[in-house]
């Protein structure tokens, strides 16, 4: 259905203090995380990847700020022989593109103070993209940092081929409701230090 303007901007008003009171409570959170945080964020992706046919392409990305810190995850998949890449932003209008990585390449500094590899990296398209967050909701939607980039990044890959996409999150970050508009991209998987959350609409029976 197509929204009015004053639908629009009513909705973008309610995300804009949603991505604030998100951004206070992961502030929050952060604070007490520690090695068994990180180490349950990493099993629980490991439970998810390695039930999986094969060694897919996962496409992670760098935490910055306040971001789930998912080092320790990186160092797991690439011990378990998964191919890794990272995103780096094309234009403020594309979607991202996913260079290969290895431990120990180099990251130069991108839009956004995001670290990202070098353009020479070799260009994949990742099955599986871990999806960084602010909040997201039972039904899977997301609140990031309203530069679009995934939205773009995850409607581009799913028009091209299969491909999961595991939200990233303290289980902490979990709202009641994100106002999704058209061009959100719901997530597949919500991956916590708590295990793995299911999105509502994929649920069966009520």
């Amino acid at each position: 259905m197509t929204q009015t303007p004053a639908e629009e901007s009513r909705q973008a008003g309610q995300k804009k203090e949603l991505r604030r009171a998100a951004s206070r409570q992961r502030q929050r959170l952060v604070r007490l995380a520690d090695g068994s945080t990180f180490e349950g964020l990493s099993r629980s992706v490991l439970s998810i990847v390695e039930g999986r046919p094969g060694k897919e392409t996962i496409a992670a990305y760098w935490p910055i700020g306040t971001e789930a810190d998912i080092r320790v995850l990186l160092s797991d998949l690439q011990r378990a022989g998964y191919p890794l890449a990272l995103p780096r932003v094309v234009a403020a209008d594309q979607p991202l593109e996913f260079r290969l990585f290895e431990s120990g390449d180099p990251l130069s500094p991108g839009p956004h103070n995001i670290r990202q590899p070098s353009a020479e990296a070799p260009l994949v398209r990742p099955e599986v993209v871990l999806v960084p967050l602010l909040a997201f909701d039972r039904a899977g939607y997301r609140i990031g940092y309203g530069a679009g980039y995934y939205d773009r990044t995850l409607k581009a890959l799913r028009a091209a081929g299969n491909l999961l996409a595991i939200g990233i999150a303290y289980a902490g970050q979990r709202v009641d409701h994100i106002p999704a508009e058209a061009h959100d991209q719901p997530l597949d998987l919500i991956a916590t230090e708590e295990g793995i959350r299911v999105p509502r609409r994929h649920s069966v029976g009520p």
